[in-house]
């Protein structure tokens, strides 16, 4: 299988984790795409153009990072990944959905700020800020939630990518009166599959 990545992609790193995790590195092949350039050959093999992109084996492809890692977590029959059942299926759901909310605010957040000063949206940067303020002080409550205590999950997963890509955007402070996430934080990037897929920084 080909798993197409860019590095600085938080939607493929949480894919790339779950390649660690699953000890699939011998079977998946990690290629750097070219994203965002005219006419790159990726397009030819994503016509999308996004990352991440997994063309298995039969050569179909799946985007979209919930669908590839579900397709990863199964391939072998033995799911570590799963939804837990009941009432914390929806829980586990509720969180998992505001994880991503952020990721996808900081992804919106950190393409507008990397563009060139006068294409650059005041409107769109100042939106960005104000919703990554008020989450990281809802996540400054939620991160005592058990599904963030307990065993690796794809909430924790793709929180850990969320507050990672936060690197990328330096003048994003989250930290200051947010111990308990900063903490949190710390303790899960330490582990080898994070560590492994740290988004390079370019200053």
């Amino acid at each position: 299988m080909k798993l197409y990545i860019t590095k600085g992609s938080p939607y493929a790193r949480i894919v790339r984790v779950v390649v660690l995790e699953k000890g699939l590195t011998d079977r998946v092949e990690i290629i750097s795409a070219k994203t965002r350039h005219a006419n790159s050959p990726y397009y030819s093999i994503n016509p999308s153009g996004r990352v991440p992109y997994l063309v298995r084996d039969d050569d179909v492809g799946l985007e979209e990072s919930a669908v590839i890692c579900a397709y990863l977590d199964c391939l072998e029959g033995k799911p570590a990944f799963e939804l837990p059942v009941g009432d914390q299926a929806w829980e586990a759901r509720r969180l998992e959905a505001l994880a991503r909310s952020m990721l996808d605010g900081f992804a919106v957040w950190g393409r507008e700020s990397r563009r060139p000063q006068n294409e650059q949206s005041p409107t769109i940067l100042l939106h960005e800020a104000d919703r990554a303020r008020r989450l990281v002080d809802l996540w400054e409550r939620e991160i005592d939630n058990p599904m963030f205590r307990g065993a690796f999950n794809l909430a924790q997963i793709t929180l850990a990518c969320a507050l990672g890509f936060t690197a990328l955007i330096p003048e994003f402070h989250w930290r200051p009166g947010h111990p308990k996430l900063g903490d949190w934080f710390d303790q899960i990037s330490a582990k080898p599959s994070l560590a492994a897929t740290v988004p390079p920084v370019h200053h």
